[in-house]
Formats: structure tokens, C-alpha cells, sequence
């Protein structure tokens, strides 16, 4: 299965994904795309079989994804202060890869309903969604 994970700004969500997809399913392909390369050096750390940075790279990547996550910004324009661009949101919402999303209450979205968790439990039910969707 080749997961795609998109992040931004410090990379922390995407880094914990990888952490924890590589934990649970040791041989996913994982495609790290940072919007910035602080980002793509996280998630690369982590553990992601390969990594780039920047526009490009979303656009084409999410054409060979199976699977994309990240925080719930990446499929909204200018969102991670700006760092989204609108051809990134219009990449990731029209690709076919099943697309599962952290909400992060930031950067001026509010999710209403949202359950009050920790990063790491959104993380784990994120993972625990990829491994439902694998099988």
C-alpha cells in the first residue's frame, strides 16, 4: 500500500503518522511530502521510505497514492498559515486515494464535534483507520 503523508510548519502531525504507520504496518510504502523542508526532514526521521518538498511534489504524489493523511488543512486553501497553497487543496481533495484527515483546530478552522484528544490518541485512530482501509 503506498500511503502519502502531507504536512507543514514543524511537521509534528506527519512525523507522529509515520511513526505510528511504520509501527503498525512495517511494510507500507510511505511517501513524505512537506510543505516546507523542516516538514519532509520530520517525517523522513520518522521513517518514510522517501520524501520531497513543495507543490510539485503534492500534486504528483497524490496520483500514485493509495492512502493520503495529515492534518485536516491539507485539503483547505491557505490553510497551515498560508503554507497550503490553493493548487495543493484542489490536488489532494480531486485525487482518488481514500483520504483520512487529523483534526487540528487551528490556523482559524474550528471542527465542531471534534472529540476533546490528545494529538497522539488522533494519531492512533488515524493509523487505526489506514490499517481498516488496507484490508
Amino acid at each position: 500500500m503506498n500511503i502519502l503523508v502531507i504536512d507543514g510548519q514543524g511537521g509534528r502531525v506527519g512525523k507522529l503518522l509515520v511513526e505510528q504507520i511504520r509501527q503498525q504496518l512495517p511494510d507500507a510504502d510511505i511517501t513524505a511530502v512537506g510543505t516546507n523542508v523542516i516538514a519532509t526532514s520530520a517525517m523522513l526521521k520518522a521513517g518514510a521510505n522517501q520524501g520531497a518538498t513543495g507543490e510539485n511534489p503534492v500534486i504528483y504524489n497524490c496520483q500514485e497514492a493509495d492512502v493520503v493523511v495529515g492534518p485536516i488543512g491539507i485539503v483547505m486553501a491557505n490553510s497551515l498559515l498560508g503554507e497550503i497553497t490553493p493548487v495543493m487543496a484542489q490536488a489532494i481533495g480531486q485525487c482518488t486515494a481514500h483520504k483520512i484527515l487529523v483534526p487540528v483546530s487551528r490556523c482559524r478552522h474550528t471542527i465542531v464535534g471534534m472529540q476533546n484528544l490528545t494529538m497522539s490518541e488522533f494519531i492512533q485512530l488515524a493509523v487505526a483507520e489506514i490499517k481498516a482501509y488496507a484490508r
